[in-house]
């Protein structure tokens, strides 16, 4: 049989009261040449019983894990798609016709890597604002110097290419993932769409101290220690330049 073109994945716990927007947005696809795998973390709360009433959820496992990133690992070894689309439990496609666009750029381009922009919701699912980061118009594995430019869930990979995450981050081994695979990608390709609504509410967020110093660690292993020094310093200016020039307005 052929491979689906998509493998979604969703990474869930507990997540039975932000889970269904992002049950109803792959279930409302225009395109179903999809795979919908959902690798659960033993909750109680229901998330699985939940899932299992939506038709779109091809496969479902729930056992302990180790946390996100192997839980993330646990549906790359699962996955049968050319492409695998990350798609956490609040999350969402942007529209009905996000794998469609998609698909049409994958057929016109096979790239190894597809991006595009996010929108960032509340738990009401009310637009707040487009992410703060802007996905830059072309992307290597030396765009992310200048942070994590394109969020996860809008960064699209071909499954041969893509390595495990690295375990021995916590928080931001997403951000290690995405510079391994642009390192080893040969086409990349900016897809100029609005793909994925983010909740602002994740794990990331919540631990936004240790994320960021682990991504200090990630850049200095890419990156080296002087460069990333000076490019945080260069941060460091205009985040108070920015501030002073707000309080003179």
């Amino acid at each position: 049989m052929k491979a689906p073109t998509f493998s979604i994945i969703t990474i869930t716990f507990n997540a039975a009261s932000t889970l269904e927007s992002t049950l109803q947005s792959v279930a409302a696809q225009q395109e179903t040449d999809y795979e919908y795998l959902l690798v659960d973390g033993a909750s109680s709360d229901g998330t699985v019983a939940l899932a299992r009433q939506y038709d779109c959820v091809t496969s479902i496992v729930s056992e302990p894990d180790q946390g996100l990133y192997d839980a993330m690992n646990k549906g790359i070894q699962r996955a049968k798609g050319e492409y695998l689309l990350f798609l956490n439990a609040g999350d969402s496609l942007y529209a009905p016709d996000t794998l469609k666009n998609i698909s049409g750029f994958i057929e016109k381009y096979r790239p190894d890597i597809l991006y595009g922009e996010t929108a960032i919701v509340d738990s009401s699912r009310h637009f707040v604002s487009m992410r703060r980061l802007k996905a830059p118009e072309k992307l290597t594995w030396k765009s992310f110097r200048m942070g994590m430019l394109v969020c996860h869930q809008a960064f699209i990979a071909r499954r041969e290419l893509v390595p495990m995450y690295d375990l021995s981050y916590r928080f931001s081994a997403d951000f290690d993932w995405c510079i391994r695979c642009l390192k080893k990608a040969h086409s990349v390709v900016n897809t100029h769409l609005t793909l994925v609504n983010y909740l602002n509410e994740g794990v990331t967020t919540r631990h936004r101290n240790a994320s960021l110093k682990e991504r200090y660690r990630i850049m200095v292993k890419y990156y080296g220690v002087i460069p990333v020094l000076l490019l945080h310093l260069w941060f460091a200016l205009r985040y108070y330049a920015a501030r002073l020039l707000g309080r003179q307005l």
